[in-house]
């Protein structure tokens, strides 16, 4: 089989075609923006993730371009601590965690994707406006570009990986295509700093019941200046949602929910003023799908099961989606038993992390001191949130998204999602 098509040149589509290529399949790849950028913030990239880009012979580039993940600290809204954690090696994982920029780590992709397969395989301009599964059990794609010619291709198979407003998934699962408003707005943005508490960071800070703030490197000694590029999202309800998705804003209505927040080598405040930018993006979800599969399409990353961005796995899941595909599309019977394979693998997995993510993951942490101290500061953590509570948490959670905690006993993570994961759900 070496007819397959790909709708979609993110992260997920472009690493889905050279997972494919490895197998011995050139797919075409149908993206509808004219140009590629390397656009978007921050990615957390996980340890399974660095493992995927390893096996793709990418990983010595993707580490020239990303930041070494040391430790993950997470802070009541007062900056005092609750909970530390070591990443990747230095909690003894094989492979490394590491923050980078989405859109550098989307265009090391397409690189290789051009570099292994040549320049035609990407049709850029073209989209999606329908599929027809046909009586052969082949696909027909109805694709148009920005100047409105239209084209139609038939193929074995199509890969749909073309995002949270996915036409394909519009298509297939009608009433489940239109993405829902939290009523939560991100603020996104980045900075340009010195480096901060020995370069490998990732700070988790605030009451998610009032606000929620991430902040991590993204890229060290960025273009010469010798300073940090820091990547920081914070989460706070607002009046009116976002349409647009590239809405610029400022940090005035979220610089107060952090004016007494203190971290000895870190200034909040500073942080945001000095922003270089400050986009505005909506919290939206999408409810977990029964099935990825019609005929012969199916869906993959965010069209498949987008998350919160909570935890640093949605873009992972995704990547991970196209090894998994590829690996049974080489080795099952057909491509039905191939196709039924990885979704009896991958959804069920998936969606329980989709799940966890609206309920805050291991972020949950931050809510329950919050809601055990009423809001007000603590003299002993351990009499609030002891150390083994937190360690079963994060235990149960890392083991829940693929990746167990070397040296440390997982339990039932099934009990995750009770638990924790609909403590907030919206």
């Amino acid at each position: 089989m070496s007819n397959v098509a790909i709708i979609g040149a993110g992260p997920a589509g472009l690493a889905a075609a050279l997972r494919l290529h490895q197998q011995g399949i050139t797919p075409t790849i149908f993206e509808s923006v004219e140009e590629l950028k390397p656009l978007g913030v921050g990615l957390d990239v996980k340890v399974y993730g660095s493992m995927e880009f390893e096996e793709l012979g990418l990983l010595e580039e993707f580490r020239a371009m990303s930041v070494d993940a040391e430790q993950s600290i997470f802070y009541n809204k007062y900056g005092q601590e609750i909970y530390a954690e070591l990443c990747g090696v230095h909690m003894g994982y094989t492979h490394e965690q590491r923050f980078v920029h989405r859109g550098e780590l989307q265009m090391m992709l397409y690189r290789a994707v051009l570099e292994r397969m040549g320049a035609d395989v990407v049709k850029l301009g073209w989209r999606l406006e329908k599929y027809t599964n046909n009586a052969d059990q082949t696909v027909t794609l109805d694709l148009i570009n920005r100047s409105g010619e239209k084209d139609a291709r038939t193929f074995d198979l199509v890969i749909a990986a073309d995002g949270i407003k996915s036409v394909a998934r519009q298509q297939m699962h009608p009433d489940h295509s239109e993405p829902v408003y939290s009523g939560i707005t991100m603020w996104r943005g980045t900075t340009l700093m010195d480096p901060f508490n020995g370069g490998g960071t990732i700070l988790h800070i605030g009451a998610p019941q009032l606000s929620s703030l991430i902040i991590y490197p993204i890229a060290n000694n960025f273009e010469g200046t010798g300073k940090t590029l820091v990547n920081w999202v914070c989460e706070a309800e607002r009046d009116e949602s976002v349409e647009d998705w590239n809405q610029t804003g400022t940090v005035d209505q979220i610089l107060p929910y952090y004016a007494d927040t203190k971290i000895p080598f870190f200034n909040i405040q500073d942080m945001m003023k000095n922003a270089r930018e400050v986009y505005l993006f909506p919290l939206i979800r999408h409810e977990p799908l029964q099935t990825w599969i019609d005929g012969r399409v199916i869906l993959i990353g965010d069209a498949a099961h987008a998350m919160y961005p909570r935890g640093g796995n949605g873009a992972c899941q995704s990547i991970v989606d196209g090894g998994a595909l590829a690996r049974h599309l080489a080795t099952d019977a057909t491509i039905d038993e191939a196709l039924a394979g990885f979704e009896a693998e991958r959804l069920t997995m998936v969606n329980n992390i989709v799940m966890s993510h609206r309920g805050e993951g291991y972020e949950v942490i931050r809510r329950m001191v919050e809601e055990r101290t009423g809001g007000e500061r603590f003299e002993d953590i351990e009499d609030v949130l002891p150390l083994a509570e937190a360690d079963a948490i994060f235990s149960k959670y890392h083991s829940l998204v693929g990746q167990a905690r070397p040296g440390h006993e997982a339990g039932d993570t099934t009990g995750f999602r009770t638990e924790y994961a609909q403590t907030a759900a919206r």
